[in-house]
C-alpha cells in the first residue's frame, strides 16, 4: 500500500503547497493530496494556505512534483452534493476539477455529501438529485478515466445504506469509495465493519484517530471531522485502524493510506507516519514507493 498525507495537515501552520511538498520529501512520503480552490483567496495567494487553486497549471505542478519524487493520490473536490446548491455550485467545480486531475497526473478526486441533513429538501429529494449530479459527473470522469471517490464524511455517507445506494448510482468502475476512518467513527458507525461491507468498492484511504475527549463529546453527534487533533495510534480509534487495515490487506487493496490529523508543523503527522509505517510492517503490509 502506499503511504500519503492531506494537505490539511498543516492548514494551521500556515503552510504553502510548496512547504507541504518539501515535508513529504523529507520525510520519504512519495503521495500527497490536497484541497482544490476554485477561484482566488487572499490567504492562499499570500501563502498561507497548502491547498492548490485551479487557476495554477497543472502541467508545471506536476513537474514540480515529479522533481521531489511526489504525486497526487487524490485531489479534494468534496463541495457538498446533497443541498439545494449541489448542481449549481457542486457540480461546475468537480467537472472542472476532473480535466485539470487528469494533467496534473492525479487519478482520483474527492466528492461528498453536506454534514447535515439538507434544508429544504427531504432524503429522497436529495438522494434524487445527487443521482443525477453523479450521473453527469461520470459521464466526464468515464472521458478522462479519473476515479470519483464518494468519501464517507456526511448525513448521507456515514449511512452505510446511504452509501451503498450512492454507490449504485452508476454502474462504472470510476465510482468508488474514500474510506475514512475517523468520519465513520465519530458518526456513532464502526468502521471495521464499513471497511469490511465496503472493501471492494475502496479505492482511496484517511487514516483518522480520534482523541479521547472528542469521542465522549461528539461521537454519534457529528459526521466528519474537519482535522483531528491527534496522531494516528494515539486515540481511541487506533484498534479500529489497525483493523481495518488487515482487512484492505487480505482483500488486496494497493491504494493508498492518505493520513489525516493536524500536524502541528510537522511532529503530530510525523508521529502519525511513525505509527503507520510500524503498523503495516507488523501486519506484513508493503509499503509502496
Amino acid at each position: 500500500m502506499k503511504i500519503g498525507f492531506h494537505t490539511d495537515a498543516f492548514n494551521s501552520a500556515y503552510w504553502n503547497f510548496d512547504k507541504c511538498l518539501e515535508w513529504a520529501e523529507a520525510n520519504g512520503v512519495h503521495y500527497i493530496e490536497c484541497g482544490l480552490i476554485d477561484g482566488v483567496s487572499w490567504i492562499h495567494g499570500l501563502g498561507y494556505q497548502p491547498h492548490v487553486a485551479l487557476y495554477e497549471d497543472p502541467l508545471q505542478l506536476r513537474r514540480k512534483m515529479e522533481k521531489r519524487g511526489v504525486r497526487f493520490s487524490q485531489v479534494d473536490a468534496a463541495y457538498p452534493l446533497s443541498g439545494e446548491d449541489g448542481p449549481s455550485r457542486g457540480l461546475p467545480y468537480v467537472l472542472k476539477s476532473i480535466p485539470w486531475a487528469k494533467l496534473a497526473g492525479c487519478p482520483c478526486i474527492a466528492t461528498t455529501d453536506g454534514l447535515h441533513r439538507p434544508e429544504g429538501l427531504d432524503d429522497a429529494e436529495a438522494m434524487a438529485m445527487m443521482r443525477r449530479t453523479y450521473r453527469r459527473i461520470i459521464e466526464v470522469a468515464e472521458a478522462y478515466e479519473i476515479v470519483v471517490n464518494i468519501e464517507v464524511h456526511g448525513y448521507f455517507t456515514t449511512d452505510p445504506d446511504r452509501l451503498e445506494e450512492m454507490l449504485a448510482f452508476c454502474d462504472s468502475p470510476f465510482l468508488r469509495m474514500n474510506m475514512d476512518t475517523g468520519n465513520s467513527f465519530i458518526a456513532g458507525r464502526d468502521p471495521v465493519a464499513f471497511a469490511g461491507r465496503f472493501k471492494g468498492k475502496i479505492a482511496h484511504v484517511h487514516v483518522k484517530d480520534v482523541s479521547e475527549s472528542l469521542a465522549a463529546a461528539a461521537r454519534g453527534g457529528q459526521t466528519g471531522i474537519a482535522v483531528s487533533h491527534c496522531s494516528v495510534g494515539e486515540g481511541v480509534n487506533a484498534a479500529n485502524i489497525r483493523r481495518v487495515l488487515e482487512i484492505l490487506r487480505d482483500a488486496g487493496y494497493a491504494g493508498t493510506l492518505s493520513i489525516e490529523c493536524e500536524g502541528a508543523g510537522g511532529p503530530m503527522i510525523q508521529r502519525s507516519l511513525a505509527w503507520l509505517r510500524a503498523t503495516m510492517a507488523e501486519l506484513g503490509i508493503r509499503e509502496d514507493a
